[in-house]
């Protein structure tokens, strides 16, 4: 190579680096909507595509027929159970309006969370969803027996009858839902499903099934 002189290098051309696709790693924004959002969304949907309102309701119904017995069972017994008394505090003694005894305060907290559910038996029943309105029932009367039989502390030994009653009320509520050329339908797959269930209290749900029954 002669002095002074250089040899020319071919320019160095840099290698693109393909960018990820970030295609299907975007979260959607219905995954970080809340139920009423999503609610309001598929109510938009269905205005706009009417004909899609036939699998809505069949994808509905599909959804409120998965729940067992068990299921509910067990929700209402962690319900219930899971309260414990400092849900008094603020609920119970003096009171603007007067004195609330420990036990009212205790009936009213335990009530309230399973009226939810026998409001949805309730709903289900005047759909027509008649299998999964009993569901719901035989879930209820499972889970406060369930928990009487545990002999649970905290609020149901401030309430020691809420389980029994609010099972009656469950079934009363049922029945009286019902139209009138179901309810002995409805009253029969009750009764019968008490004597597996819940066999001593089986007497005393049958009892309430047939005021239900005469609307009593």
């Amino acid at each position: 190579m002669a002095a002074g002189k250089h040899t020319q290098r071919p320019p160095v051309r840099l290698k693109r680096t393909k960018r990820k696709s970030t295609k299907g790693s975007r979260k959607s924004i219905l995954d970080e909507m809340a139920p009423p959002e999503l609610a309001a969304v598929l109510q938009a949907l269905l205005k706009r595509h009417p004909e899609l309102k036939a699998e809505a309701e069949a994808a509905a119904i599909g959804m409120v027929s998965a729940s067992t017995v068990e299921d509910i069972a067990e929700g209402v017994y962690d319900v219930v159970t899971s309260l414990d008394l400092d849900s008094l505090h603020g609920r119970a003694g003096s009171q603007p309006w007067g004195y609330v005894e420990p036990s009212e305060a205790a009936w009213d907290l335990l009530e309230e969370p399973v009226e939810n559910v026998i409001a949805d038996m309730k709903r289900y029943m005047q759909l027509g969803l008649k299998t999964a309105a009993e569901t719901i029932c035989c879930g209820i009367v499972a889970g406060l027996h369930k928990a009487k039989s545990a002999g649970a502390d905290g609020l149901l030994r401030w309430a020691p009858d809420f389980a029994e009653e609010e099972a009656c009320n469950a079934v009363f509520e049922l029945i009286h839902a019902c139209t009138g050329k179901d309810r002995r339908a409805v009253h029969d797959r009750l009764v019968a499903a008490f004597a597996d269930l819940v066999p001593n209290w089986h007497e005393m749900l049958s009892q309430t099934a047939v005021r239900a029954l005469r609307g009593s």
